[in-house]
């Protein structure tokens, strides 16, 4: 136990001041990431064409299929390192967090080997259009080679934000985003290097930033840092970390394998619907900002708040955080809406691109208070060491039935807005689940044993 108490530390203070101070750097790092992200598609589809640009706008929900698994397991971690930092426990912190890097080491050769060597037969099952097949192939598997860099990136950034520290990954962000955008202008504009160059761009601003981290990790004085002759498994932190972590590995990866079903369906539709709901997806990525930081945020206060036996805290924290969610979410939802037929043209001036994309965004947008809902709730009991929660509920809704309805639907009503409707069914199905479990459960008591409970 140390007597000293960190600035990062959200068991004292203002509640909204905690909560906002963490959530803004998160907000602006997420933002820079998406700007990078962007970028890829911005420059391709403009110096190389649609094709290209359907090639890496098809990139999320694959990528995410493959990376999710061990980011959920990171982030279980990332739950126990908050819980012990928040109680002051100077041993089991140290312990999970090199447990954690541990992990991620496997877990970032694992990942490459696997992306590598499946991508082409999963883009053969998503239906992939044959005149993008080649260069989706070569962006896919340029990226899967670099995961080393963004699982670790994922494992340090979640390390020092469960220990409170937001704004050093934004300042590491903001460095990889500039040397992503920068580039891929060297890479695709200048030298004229095709579509894995936006893949590779995208692979060494993540290896940039993952060893800003460690440096920044390596460096500091706390009971988190990281100590190389220190990296190993331990049982017991890694029992922890996967019974916190594991359903959300398994609840990101089926989610994403859900998805990849709703854009095989759109692939059906041809190149120009895959560009023009691709191209979405990136603007998409922005509306996702303010859900993102605020379901962080949630996860890592509640977690240090109930490591500390802070309850009233929690309950004060999770109403604040859940209505700056559900507002700011439904305010950038709007405003693409609005917008979209302009922020679409930017990636591709094909009339039928922006058709496409335009209406899926007037589709959904104005149900982001839903989604936002429904992550800021997951956040929430995450934090709490209920992770068993949100995985049933999003493999429930955001898969079986996500998969059911585009099954049934698009045979009865085979046009693309159908496909479509399949997110704002189901996020609504999942808040009202989460809902009834915020208010009739025991939800704030996640980590103690019975007999600690003294509130």
């Amino acid at each position: 136990m140390q007597d000293k108490k960190p600035t990062t530390l959200m068991t004292e203070g203002v509640i909204w001041k905690k909560i906002i101070a963490f959530a803004v750097p998160i907000f602006f790092g997420n933002l820079f990431q998406q700007l990078y992200n962007t970028a890829d598609s911005l420059i391709v589809g403009n110096f190389v064409g649609s094709d290209a640009l359907a090639a890496v706008s098809s990139s999320g929900n694959l990528i995410f299929l493959m990376v999710g698994f061990f980011s959920g397991i990171a982030m279980g971690a990332g739950v126990v390192i908050a819980r012990y930092y928040g109680a002051r426990s100077t041993q089991e912190v140290s312990l999970a967090v090199h447990t954690l890097v541990a992990f991620g080491l496997a877990a970032g050769v694992a990942l490459t080997v696997a992306g590598v060597m499946a991508t082409p037969q999963i883009l053969i099952w998503m239906g992939t259009p044959e005149t993008v097949f080649p260069k989706s192939v070569l962006y896919f598997r340029i990226y899967f080679a670099g995961s080393l860099g963004f699982v670790m990136y994922n494992v340090f950034v979640g390390i020092l934000q469960s220990v409170g520290d937001s704004k050093h990954p934004l300042i590491y962000l903001i460095i990889s985003s500039i040397t992503n955008v920068l580039l891929d202008l060297l890479f695709i504009a200048v030298f004229g290097m095709g579509v894995g160059a936006a893949a590779l761009a995208t692979i060494l601003s993540q290896f940039a930033s993952a060893l800003l981290c460690l440096w920044r990790l390596m460096r500091t004085n706390e009971e988190y840092r990281i100590e190389l002759r220190k990296i190993r498994f331990d049982g017991n932190m890694m029992r922890q970390v996967i019974s916190n972590g594991l359903p959300a590995g398994v609840q990101n990866s089926i989610i994403a394998l859900a998805n990849v079903v709703v854009q095989s369906n759109i692939n059906v539709f041809g190149m120009t619907a895959v560009a023009g709901c691709g191209a979405y997806s990136k603007i998409e990525g922005f509306g996702f900002l303010p859900i993102t930081c605020f379901a962080l945020s949630m996860t890592t206060f509640i977690s240090q708040n109930l490591g500390a036996k802070e309850y009233g805290r929690v309950k004060k924290g999770a109403r604040f955080g859940i209505f700056c969610c559900i507002i700011t979410a439904e305010i950038v939802g709007i405003c693409i809406y609005i917008f979209i037929p302009s922020l679409i043209g930017a990636f591709d001036s094909n009339p039928e691109v922006i058709l496409y994309g335009t209406t899926q965004a007037r589709t959904v947008t104005l149900f982001y208070f839903l989604l936002a809902f429904s992550h800021c709730l997951a956040g929430i009991f995450r934090g709490a060491g209920k992770s068993m929660v949100p995985m049933v509920v999003m493999l429930a809704f955001w898969c079986v039935v996500r998969i059911s309805y585009i099954t049934i639907a698009v045979r009865i009503v085979p046009v693309i807005r159908t496909v479509f409707w399949a997110y704002p069914l189901t996020w609504s199905l999942s808040s009202i689940f989460f809902l009834i479990y915020y208010l009739k459960a025991d939800w704030i008591h996640g980590f103690e044993p019975k007999g600690e409970i003294t509130a």
